[in-house]
């Protein structure tokens, strides 16, 4: 019997790193900085980028968040561009079936899965909004030179391989639901080779041409012009009660960061809607109780394990919209430049292919961000006009006497906050470098029923089942188990920056400036 190891290696290099979870858009990242640009630009391209070679998980149909760390002064800021219900949206349209639904979620099921799939499942876009402004505050580059590169690897395609067909395969029936995203994604004749007929290409060029318009005439002309009225037209037509001033209205939001002290680090996330506020709780938990000893073992994940369900009862029962202040399916990008300047952002279309709803008039699958509110009524998340969802998404930024030290954030949805507490902890507690961290075995703890990785010790699983039911499972590529982070980090002592993708994702990479190094 042959046992397979997976390990994947953290890069250094004195450059600036892009570590994404596909290596075309790191290397899109990498090479913009290269050309002169700072951590901002290499993230947004890199962004829309990753929109384009992997459309099922996020893209400018979605919504995310993303953190801003300044190298000079460590000031972190914060973007809210998440999604927002319609405002005209009837709660009532949204009424429970019964059983089980919510794909990550495990709450009832809706009439028709209205909140899962199809034109009622979409909420208001703000991915391009927020791409735009965070440019426009931190970024060098123009919007027009930013958009180009996605534009190239549009008019290509992104190169088919056997997991795009396996996820094609898995969401065929959905897709096939909506006719723009059967001819895109299910046509055969849809597809192109290379000169050497080896590798095969998916081009969009609707959506190469969505990108080429809104290069010229700006990133608001989708919230505002033109192409807001095109957007409108096709979302009415197919039963969406997005208008015009939805789109009109639509504006990211600038926040300071909300910060804990943790292992004598400042540990900023979103405040708002978002992943942060559980993975805060989390970290206040391992605070207290987590045995400080040399490496983590059964009784440490067995605190993550109670810090993890702890937050998610809070999470599950306490927030949402209604007391805010003010899976698998995502995609996260972390950077740093040169200069020390960090970016952590992570954008979504929730489901695998979102909406399973492509826009005909501009190529581009579009959000199911309905799915995210909590169907039963009368809860802090319900469905409402006009209200943000409680998102899953957490990037994180750590900093250390006045400078931005670690960029962190995960893919994964329910798994993404206890996929970052733990590599946190691994990082801070047991001083693991970033390549021990992430090879090492995770717990998942985002369900009822704790996952705990095969490969950890056998006294893991005992362990924790004192307290909770547990399954042991593989790290496997699909389905995702513990969450798909990347990060980057500073070293500062020896001048170095070191970057580190998830080992399990063969597209994964950290790739530097210098462009030779690659992990």
């Amino acid at each position: 019997m042959t046992t397979w190891e997976i390990h994947k290696h953290q890069i250094e290099s004195p450059h600036g790193i892009v570590a994404a979870q596909h290596h075309e858009a790191a290397a899109a990242g990498a090479h913009v900085l290269k050309e002169g640009a700072n951590a901002m630009d290499a993230a947004i391209v890199g962004a829309l980028v990753l929109s384009i070679v992997e459309p099922w998980l996020s893209g400018i149909g979605g919504g995310g968040f993303l953190l801003h760390a300044d190298g000079r002064t460590g000031e972190v800021d914060t973007l809210d561009f998440n999604l927002r219900a319609p405002r005209n949206l009837d709660p009532g349209r949204y009424a429970l079936a019964g059983g089980d639904g919510g794909d990550w979620f495990n709450w009832p099921s809706i009439e028709d899965d209205r909140n899962l799939i199809g034109f009622e499942s979409i909420c208001v876009p703000g991915a391009v909004a927020g791409f735009n402004e965070a440019l426009a505050r931190y970024g060098s580059l123009d919007w027009a030179d930013a958009v180009a590169p996605a534009i190239a690897v549009a008019e290509r395609g992104m190169r088919l391989d056997w997991f795009s067909e396996l996820c094609f395969a898995i969401d065929a029936k959905a897709l096939s639901t909506n006719q723009a995203s059967t001819a895109l994604f299910l046509d055969p004749g849809a597809r192109t080779r290379d000169a050497t007929g080896r590798a095969v290409y998916l081009p969009m060029p609707a959506k190469a041409a969505f990108l080429k318009t809104l290069a010229e005439r700006g990133a608001r002309d989708m919230y505002e012009g033109d192409t807001a009225r095109t957007i409108v037209h096709d979302l009415q037509a197919g039963g969406s009660v997005i208008d015009y001033e939805d789109l009109c209205g639509y504006q990211p939001l600038w926040a300071p960061s909300q910060s804990i002290e943790y292992g004598g680090h400042q540990l900023h996330s979103i405040a708002r809607l978002s992943g942060g506020a559980s993975l805060v709780h989390t970290m206040h938990h391992l605070r207290r109780f987590l045995p400080r000893q040399a490496r983590p073992d059964a009784t440490a994940a067995s605190e993550y394990a109670k810090a993890i369900r702890s937050a998610y009862e809070v999470r599950l029962n306490t927030m949402g919209h209604a007391g805010a202040a003010g899976g698998d399916c995502t995609s996260h990008i972390s950077v740093v430049d040169r200069n020390g300047n960090m970016v952590a952002l992570t954008n979504t279309l929730l489901s695998r292919f979102g909406s399973k709803v492509t826009l005909p008039s501009i190529g581009t699958l579009m959000n199911n961000g309905m799915m995210w509110f909590d169907p039963r009524p009368g809860t802090p998340n319900s469905i409402a006009a006009g209200a943000q969802p409680l998102a899953n998404m957490c990037p994180v930024i750590l900093t250390r006497h006045g400078r931005p030290t670690l960029s962190i954030g995960a893919a994964g949805g329910r798994q993404i906050f206890p996929a970052i507490a733990q590599l946190l902890s691994y990082v801070l507690d047991f001083g693991m470098s970033l390549e021990e961290a992430f090879n090492a075995p995770r717990i998942d703890a985002s369900m009822p029923t704790v996952l705990v990785d095969r490969v950890a010790g056998s006294d893991v699983a005992a362990k924790i089942n004192e307290a909770y039911p547990v399954e042991i499972v593989a790290n496997t590529l699909h389905p995702v188990q513990f969450g798909i982070p990347s990060a980057v980090m500073a070293d500062p002592d020896r001048k170095m920056n070191i970057g580190m993708a998830h080992p399990n994702n063969p597209w994964a990479k950290a790739v530097s400036e210098a462009c030779d190094e690659q992990g």
